[in-house]
């Protein structure tokens, strides 16, 4: 196989890659969806009575809210048919930590002030992410791990694709893109040789060495 060969090969594994970060991404706002549900079902349903005289120092309920000396709602643990969650509030009544157990996994989202996220943390079914936002809630940048891939990719402040670093099991690849999301640059260091290649605005080989 030529190093052009490996270069559109790694070409096509990096759509792929891209396309499961794209996927990755809505399960993660899925999953923090599902975790929003879990906490505000909970809110609505009823509090168990207290067995305490039943099972020794054990209380039982579908619902702890933990109140500050004013009165303020600063952390509520809910249980409902949809999974488990504990939020966690600042002095203004703002959620800021989030932590779910849901059906399609277990999921962190931490929030700044303004309600905008700024980190995600999942381990869903056959893959887990981190994902980083800017102070606009934009994703900016994300790390995955699947089955056999580990892919990390970089936007812009808009929501454009900028560099993906990409490895598996037969070697790595870098692409950089240009704002139409397209590859630009490719450089791969696969098992049968590096290589480089630049693309032009309509994706097709300029120039690539060896």
């Amino acid at each position: 196989m030529t190093t052009e060969e490996r270069l559109e090969n790694l070409e096509r594994e990096l759509a792929r890659a891209k396309r499961r970060n794209r996927w990755l991404l809505v399960t993660l706002a899925l999953g923090l969806g599902s975790l929003s549900l879990v906490w505000a079902s909970a809110a609505n349903v009823p509090k168990a009575e207290a067995q305490g005289a039943a099972y020794g120092r054990k209380i039982q309920a579908n619902e702890f809210i933990l109140v500050d000396e004013k009165g303020k709602t600063r952390a509520i643990l809910g249980v409902t048919e949809d999974g488990s969650a504990l939020d966690l509030y600042d002095e203004n009544g703002k959620v800021r930590a989030m932590l779910g157990a849901t059906e399609a996994g277990p999921v962190l989202s931490l929030k700044d002030e303004n309600g905008k996220p700024r980190a995600g943390l999942s381990a869903l079914k056959n893959m887990s992410s981190l994902s980083l936002y800017d102070a606009n809630g934009m994703a900016r940048t994300e790390l995955g791990v699947f089955k056999d891939w580990v892919v990390l990719s970089l936007w812009d402040e808009n929501g454009k694709a900028c560099a993906s670093l990409v490895v598996e099991k037969d070697g790595s690849g870098l692409y950089l893109d240009d704002e139409n999301d397209k590859p630009r640059v490719k450089i791969c260091a696969a098992k049968a040789g590096p290589g480089v290649t630049l693309l032009d605005e309509n994706g097709k080989n300029s120039w690539h060495a060896p």
